[in-house]
């Protein structure tokens, strides 16, 4: 078996300190930038994320990844809320945000194109259903590459 990359070690640990503080990881990211290495955690919850929220994650994530030590380097952590333009990461998105207007970019063409902007209609059999245009489309779940929330002023 491999290794895990640490990036699935910190969304794991995140996962399991979320829970009983009532927050949902939307994602995580770590990457190299100009000032070094940097670990994202987004996190949510209804009615959206407070700053408190952002501190208690930032501080037991940060004492746990100090404990497992899963990155050799230096870096930075940063824990916030996603914003109103929300990435939708996971299957159970796509049935949260039935209704609202959202932004999809595939792998490859589907239907010809790879941008797609529409109502989210649900997921159904594996495949994320938008009306655009008053036309139905079906957008396989394994085509997404990114799929966030639009925001609508």
């Amino acid at each position: 078996m491999a290794a895990k990359r640490p990036v699935e070690i910190i969304a794991e640990l995140a996962e399991q300190l979320a829970e009983p503080l009532r927050l949902e990881i939307v994602d995580v990211e770590f990457r190299r930038e100009a000032g070094g290495r940097v670990v994202r955690v987004f996190i949510d919850k209804p009615g959206g994320v407070t700053l408190d929220d952002c501190q208690a994650m930032s501080r037991l994530l940060g004492d746990k990844l100090d404990e497992v030590d899963p990155i050799e380097d230096s870096y930075t952590l940063e824990v916030s809320s996603p914003g109103v333009e929300r990435p939708l990461t996971k299957p159970r998105d796509f049935v949260r945000f039935a209704g609202h207007t959202v932004q999809v970019r595939t792998y490859g063409p589907v239907e010809g194109r790879r941008n797609f902007k529409g109502e989210l209609l649900g997921l159904e059999g594996g495949a994320v259903v938008l009306r655009i245009d008053g036309e139905e489309r079906r957008i396989p779940v394994d085509q997404v590459a990114k799929a966030h929330l639009v925001a609508e002023f």
